[in-house]
């Protein structure tokens, strides 16, 4: 699985905070501190694709 932070991204921290491991803040928008997702983290990157407000997380499996 791969994930991707797209331009719609506010800069709310809530995938960061759902998940940490994989999602981190940068200067103006969130992004994925990982290229493969290891399969543990996939439920949580899930959740954090479907909560985030503006639909900026773009999951790839």
């Amino acid at each position: 699985m791969k994930a991707y932070v797209n331009e719609d991204c506010i800069f709310c921290g809530l995938c960061a905070d759902l998940c940490p491991a994989i999602f981190q803040l940068g200067d103006e928008q969130a992004f994925v501190s990982a290229n493969e997702i290891p399969e543990e983290m996939w439920d949580c990157c899930r959740e954090a694709s479907e909560e985030c407000p503006t639909e900026a997380i773009e999951i790839f499996e």
